[in-house]
């Protein structure tokens, strides 16, 4: 059963944002964009809810052929699914057993876990909370956390190479690419 149409629910430098540069790579511009504002709170609204219970970013909406819909919540996911679902773009070595295949999934995932979480930590105890609920302990745990374990990871990675994996650009560089150019807006680290 082929796909019929794929609508991704979007703000603007959130997680999002990755799966936008995702479905670029991969389909071009043939997809739909909508817009939610977080700041709004459209993401409470019942009609988004009933799609997305978690309330959040993004959602990709994917309608098939015969009508039926499937929902993806989450970004690292939807990323995979994409790179996967395009194995002619090259956006990851050929799924299967190998050296490559294994260090490629551990960077997509690195990048959408543990790298991610630190980065949310930092920016949602420093610029999201209330003072009265923002731990300074916490901001200062994972910022000091990213500088001594994730920056030397990548910067190892990226002296041998100008990717997070091999030699050509993938998946793990729209995952890992999306979190430094995060942190890079929001000044996180």
């Amino acid at each position: 059963m082929k796909v019929q149409k794929l609508k991704l629910y979007h703000f603007p430098a959130t997680r999002s944002a990755r799966v936008r540069w995702a479905l670029y790579e991969t389909i071009g511009d043939e997809f739909e964009l909508q817009a939610l504002d977080l700041y709004r709170g459209d993401q409470y609204r019942d009609e988004y809810l009933q799609k997305n219970p978690n309330h959040n970013v993004p959602l990709l909406e994917i309608t098939m052929e015969d009508g039926s819909v499937q929902r993806m919540l989450e970004s690292v996911a939807m990323v995979e699914w994409l790179v996967d679902s395009f194995p002619e773009k090259k956006l990851s070595p050929p799924v299967g057993l190998s050296p490559e295949r294994a260090d490629y999934l551990q960077m997509v995932h690195f990048g959408g876990t543990w790298m991610d979480m630190m980065l949310w930590q930092v920016r949602i105890h420093e610029h999201v909370l209330p003072s009265d609920q923002s731990d300074p302990r916490t901001i200062d745990r994972y910022r000091q956390k990213f500088v001594e374990e994730v920056e030397p990871q990548l910067k190892e990675r990226l002296c041998q190479t100008s990717f997070i994996c091999g030699d050509a650009f993938s998946g793990a560089d729209i995952v890992i690419g999306h979190n430094v150019t995060w942190e890079a807006v929001n000044q996180i680290v």
